[in-house]
């Protein structure tokens, strides 16, 4: 990021994603390796895999289906999901560590390297691993507030009141809604401030909750758009891909699939690029300077790299 800190705080929606687009260009090599390894097979995995499990649920639905087969084809269906979600969640940490730890490693003019990103990785996946499950307990949280709050609407609101009932449901839903993005919002700036400040778990989200103060719209927004585009994408690979094997030719569902691929990479890729350039955004909204030669030190701590004690005591004062 070629601005200075203090103009970070002015950049528009455009002019982020302008100015994150540019970032892979000053290490093409390393962000392609990453791109390749690590986003590539996340976002092939979340869109694939409604492809295992397309056909599992038609023949659950099937009526006079074997008993012993459905329990076969249950056991499948549950250890195909089991395995998916383990693969997704280890592999969108991955991502977001190496993406971060390079991006900081450039901001601070730090030597940056596919392999000195991948060892970093270990020690970065703990803290944001921490993290990752005071966001779950989160999310658990506001989903079970949600249900329960669905289902007293439905039993207090006697069912001549469909309208209101309607009402109140959709009232609900937007709410869930706006709570959902932004915690999805807090979720992805701490794991920045978990890379990047020596805090993770808690501590990191009460300091992503202190960052997104005056720049909680800015932040749903471009979360919200992310959403947008995935629903989106996954939406036209289910329609065309997994669901469209009678409308279109197996030639013509390979090719949108892999071009559906390609777009949610470049569209991760752009992702986990805005959260860290936003990250710098709020930082210098909120006038926190960033000491770069402090953040070069930690960045240096999780490859073991030796720090320079800093003293005022010079040693080569001191007699023998």
């Amino acid at each position: 990021m070629d601005l200075a800190q203090e103009e970070l705080q002015f950049l528009s929606i455009p002019e982020i994603l302008r100015e994150s687009i540019s970032i892979p260009r000053r290490s093409p090599k390393t962000f392609y390796l990453i791109t390749l390894t690590l986003i590539f097979p996340l976002s092939f995995a979340i869109l694939a895999h409604s492809l295992f499990t397309h056909p599992l649920l038609v023949q659950l639905q099937n009526p006079l289906a074997d008993p012993a087969q459905t329990k076969h084809e249950w056991t499948l269906l549950l250890a195909i999901q089991f395995c998916y979600l383990i693969f997704l969640f280890a592999f969108s940490l991955l991502s977001t560590a190496a993406v971060v730890f390079t991006v900081a490693s450039l901001y601070t003019s730090k030597a940056v390297s596919f392999s000195s990103t991948i060892s970093a990785i270990p020690k970065v996946f703990k803290r944001l691993f921490i993290t990752f499950l005071w966001v779950s307990l989160l999310m658990i949280i506001y989903n079970s507030v949600f249900v329960v709050s669905l289902v007293l609407l439905i039993i207090a609101i006697d069912t001549q009141h469909s309208v209101l009932l309607l009402f109140g449901g959709i009232l609900i839903l937007l709410l869930f809604l706006v709570v959902h993005v932004y915690t999805t919002a807090l979720w992805h700036l701490a794991s920045v401030v978990s890379v990047l400040e020596p805090v993770y778990g808690f501590a990191a989200m009460k300091k992503s909750y202190e960052l997104l103060k005056g720049k909680t719209l800015f932040a749903s927004v471009l979360v919200f758009c992310y959403l947008v585009i995935c629903a989106i994408i996954g939406g036209i690979f289910r329609g065309v891909v997994v669901h469209g094997g009678d409308n279109y030719a197996v030639y013509t569902r390979i090719v949108v699939g892999g071009f559906l691929v390609g777009v949610l990479v470049i569209v991760n890729l752009v992702g986990l690029l805005v959260q860290s350039v936003f990250y710098y955004l709020c930082k210098s909204y909120h006038h926190q300077g960033i000491d770069k030669t402090a953040l070069h030190d930690h960045l240096g701590g999780y490859l073991g790299e030796y720090v320079p004690l800093k003293s005022s005591v010079q040693m080569e004062n001191l007699d023998v």
